[in-house]
């Protein structure tokens, strides 16, 4: 499988990419030869710095340091939540309201499947802002702002207020609409770490994405 690898941002300090759908960010522990967005992009640049993952089967944009003293402060403005991800999903229902905020403790690895479970007695806080961009008859597109960076917080969030993403048959999804989780990360907002401007780095739909809204519009 081959990948095509869009630069959406890129200076002598920070690099920023539109990881495709089925791409892991890491290598793989069981099959370290597959195909993984940071060893693709060391094959063009000389060195980049990991700072924030996305699940393989989300798309969208992720942005990695080009120097280790960016990377220190990305780290920093991370953990402070200086950071701002903003997540379109599909999901499966219809919600009464236009925006909410979930505030569920969240587990990584709570059960036998290795899913996220909400747990208020042990979990870790995770609050995420969502809000409804456009209606369907049986599905709805979703705006969500993660505050905190929990393991498929998203996921597990929505799916937690019984609206699972499309796609996502871990979490209760299913996927007669779109073959993987219907999950893109849509733009990242922060203050650039050396030049101090405010950046704006968003990615554009891919095309499975587009296609199942497309088919939600009867178009």
């Amino acid at each position: 499988m081959t990948f095509d690898l869009s630069i959406l941002f890129i200076d002598e300090h920070l690099l920023a990419v539109n990881k495709p759908a089925g791409l892991p960010t890491l290598p793989d522990g069981y099959d370290k030869a597959a195909p993984c967005l940071i060893n693709l992009l060391k094959q063009q640049f000389d060195r980049v710095w990991v700072v924030h993952r996305l699940d393989k089967e989300t798309s969208g944009v992720i942005v990695f340091a080009r120097t280790a003293e960016v990377h220190r402060a990305l780290n920093i403005a991370f953990d402070s939540r200086e950071v701002h991800k903003v997540y379109h999903a599909i999901v499966i229902g219809a919600p009464a309201w236009n925006e909410y905020t979930i505030d569920l403790p969240l587990r990584s690895d709570g059960d036998r499947r290795h899913r996220t479970v909400i747990d208020r007695a042990r979990g870790k806080a995770a609050i995420t802002r969502v809000r409804v961009v456009e209606r369907f008859a049986q599905h709805t597109l979703i705006e969500a702002r993660p505050e905190t960076g929990r393991t498929h917080q998203i996921r597990a969030h929505l799916a937690a207020i019984d609206l699972p993403l499309a796609g996502d048959v871990l979490y209760g999804g299913s996927a007669t609409l779109i073959n993987r989780t219907a999950l893109h990360a849509h733009a990242i907002e922060f203050e650039h770490l050396v030049s101090h401007e405010s950046l704006h780095i968003a990615a554009p739909y891919p095309p499975d994405f587009v296609q199942a809204l497309r088919q939600l519009r009867g178009r």
